[in-house]
């Protein structure tokens, strides 16, 4: 469709073709946000991320479902909520709602519709849990959420400021964690949420939308998981960590354009010692 849009434009400029795909190149450049825009955008969500985790741990450390998962369970629907759960769910709440609205103007990322399914199912999630009072086990999927959020959002950081090694390490780091608490500690809950709860407690139509709701969350998980593991098998190949799962759309295309336009698509760059 391009190509012909391309041609067309050719014939009514009454120019060389190669001429339009060169302007085309430049003009889609102008609407590519810069790193630095990238930058800031990444290095807030990682301050909230880290700040978020932080205040999670805090707020849970004394909590006796923290420690055991069952606990979630006894005395429901009898639970008060503390000053310190109250303000701990409405601040990601905030940022959930934030994010959800603010990825329409953001720079725009390739897998844009999983992350804005990821932001709603969030905070139906969290609503929901609000609501039928099992903020219990909403605050536990907060917090091993954040905590992978942190090294992906301060790899990406490196990355920006072209510090590759170090990129590479953190985002290992992110990886295993993301595997322990996303592929493990998660799946956890899951299992308490759809084995232990029932036996504890009587079932009610609001909770099988809940539970629907976390094990959609955990398909998000394995897919991502895929894509992050696929990452880096091909860094692995390559001897270098060449993006993150998180990269524009914009990046990945002029990347491959300029790799055609100097000839070097699919070809080993020559050294000076060959």
């Amino acid at each position: 469709m391009e190509c012909l849009w391309i041609k067309l434009l050719a014939k009514q400029l009454n120019m060389n073709e190669r001429r339009i795909e060169r302007w085309w190149r430049l003009r889609r450049a102008q609407d590519k946000p810069s790193t630095l825009t990238k930058f800031c955008e990444t290095s807030w969500r990682c301050l909230y991320y880290t700040y978020s985790f932080i205040f999670g741990v805090i707020v849970l450390w004394n909590k006796a479902w923290f420690w055991d998962v069952k606990n979630c369970w006894y005395g429901y629907p009898h639970q008060s909520v503390t000053g310190d759960i109250w303000w701990y769910y409405m601040i990601s709440m905030a940022f959930y709602w934030s994010l959800t609205v603010t990825q329409f103007v953001d720079v725009k990322r390739k897998d844009f519709w999983q992350m804005f399914i990821h932001h709603m199912v969030t905070l139906l999630l969290m609503s929901l849990s609000w609501i039928c009072n099992l903020h219990r086990v909403g605050s536990l999927v907060l917090v091993i959420h954040d905590c992978a959020d942190i090294f992906l959002e301060a790899a990406k950081l490196t990355k920006y400021a072209k510090y590759q090694k170090l990129c590479d390490t953190i985002f290992a780091i992110f990886t295993v964690v993301w595997i322990i608490t996303r592929l493990g500690f998660y799946p956890r809950i899951i299992y308490s949420t759809s084995i232990e709860a029932p036996k504890i407690l009587p079932m009610f139509p609001a909770y099988y939308i809940f539970n629907s709701l976390l094990i959609m969350l955990l398909l998000l998980h394995i897919v991502w998981t895929y894509m992050i593991l696929k990452i880096v098998i091909d860094s692995l190949q390559k001897g270098l960590m060449s993006g993150d799962i998180r990269s524009s759309d914009s990046e990945v295309t002029e990347s491959s354009e300029s790799q055609k336009s100097n000839g070097v698509s699919g070809k080993k760059v020559p050294t000076k010692t060959e």
